[in-house]
């Protein structure tokens, strides 16, 4: 299985001079072959392949005088745009023709130096751990790197990223082996909510952070003064930075601890089952906000990924399930209830429910019948072998040569 490994690198003035260079050619090539394949489309020509454009955009290119200085970044960086943009119509085409599970993808569309997030990729040949920990890029030179674990592997390839404010990372791809964890003799169902996280099926409740809620005052205020600075001003885009860098302070809270809850749940049981949650529909309520400060979708992909790297039982029930309406005593449905009901009496057989309580458990008795029918991605708590789904890296990585690679597997010299 392929997993991504993330670290902070701080480069120095000329690196960083380097590395724009590098992220304003990649989006050169990408939008130079992007409008050649809508021009082509547009006329009424066949698809231009990635050879054609190579040798167009690339090769021919750096000896023109209006694209000369594709020279000074490395080839391997305006091949992997090529092959990212490769990637864009695959998926595009494969959600056209129903070949790609999940919501439809759009075209690729063309990119700006404006963007939040820049970013390029290297394969195995254009970068290098060295010894003294530092990762050597092809063109830019030694990036120093705080490393917070070792890698298992030798990465395969590596993308280089600047945010929003600033900050520069290593992601690396590795293949590694699943982590088999000893075999718990409990399983969970959850239901996810606002007021509370996450409620498991065993009455645990986890209670939900609201990491947005609590910086909206100090957000309110770095974008009121945001808001009184000129136009294309310095003072207007430092301060921009200073909003960048609150959101990002967010973000990354939501992340650990996202990465923390879930990993707890997926040591202490067996297998897990969450309901299939309609967040995009979700998100375009009054209740947009606290939707997308818990996060839920981040949050579900850690736990299905999760259960496959240390050999877990996961799935996924239908959102159209009545989880809510069904009593988990006796099974006897008893009718929608408004958000505001949290508790209520089984009309059948008396029993008094929790809200949240019961939807999970009936969460758990419903994944329990989909695991044993056979429908879910991942090895039943049996053993018996079922279908499992690919595991790609957490973001999609264009493929690397397996040949002459020059990294090394962990940190030599930390």
């Amino acid at each position: 299985m392929q997993l991504r490994y993330n670290y902070r690198a701080y480069p120095d003035a000329f690196q960083r001079r380097a590395l724009a260079k590098a992220f304003g050619c990649a989006r050169v090539v990408w939008n130079d072959c992007l409008r050649d394949r809508k021009e082509a489309h547009a006329a009424g020509l066949p698809y231009v392949t990635s050879a054609e454009l190579s040798r167009l955009r690339i090769t021919q290119a750096k000896r023109t005088e209006e694209r000369a200085w594709l020279a000074d970044v490395s080839a391997v960086v305006l091949q992997q745009s090529l092959r990212d943009l490769d990637t864009a119509y695959k998926n595009f085409f494969d959600s056209l023709k129903g070949k790609r599970p999940g919501r439809k993808v759009g075209p690729p569309r063309y990119k700006s130096k404006k963007d939040t997030r820049q970013s390029i990729r290297l394969n195995a040949n254009a970068f290098r751990i060295q010894d003294d920990g530092t990762v050597y890029v092809a063109k830019v030179g030694n990036l120093k790197v705080t490393w917070s674990r070792r890698l298992p592997t030798a990465p395969t390839s590596v993308t280089v990223t600047k945010d929003s404010c600033g900050r520069y990372f290593l992601s690396f791809v590795v293949d590694t082996k699943p982590d088999i964890l000893p075999e718990a003799e409990t399983d969970a169902g959850i239901d996810l909510g606002l007021s509370a996280f996450a409620v498991l099926s065993d009455g645990r409740k986890i209670g939900s952070p609201r990491f947005l809620r609590r910086a909206e005052k100090k957000l309110k205020r770095l974008q009121w003064e945001l808001s009184r600075k000129a136009r294309g001003s310095k003072n207007r885009a430092k301060d921009r930075i200073k909003v960048a860098r609150q959101h990002a302070r967010v973000a990354d809270q939501r992340r650990d601890w996202h990465h923390k809850a879930s990993t707890q749940i997926m040591r202490d049981n067996q297998a897990v089952y969450v309901e299939d949650l309609a967040v995009s529909g979700l998100g375009r309520t009054r209740l947009a906000k606290s939707v997308h400060d818990a996060g839920w979708s981040a949050f579900i992909g850690m736990l299905e990924y999760k259960a496959i790297k240390h050999g877990r039982t996961f799935a996924k029930v239908d959102r159209a399930f009545p989880s809510s309406q069904v009593c988990s005593a006796c099974g006897f449905r008893d009718g929608p209830k408004p958000l505001h009901v949290r508790e209520w009496a089984c009309s059948a057989c008396g029993t008094v429910h929790d809200r949240d309580h019961n939807a999970a458990r009936n969460v758990l008795f419903e994944g329990r019948r989909i695991v044993a029918a056979g429908r879910a991605e991942t090895s039943n708590a049996c053993g018996a072998p079922v279908r499992r789904a690919h595991v790609p890296a957490q973001r999609g990585e264009a493929g690397s040569p397996r040949t002459g690679q020059t990294a090394q597997a962990g940190i030599p010299g930390l």
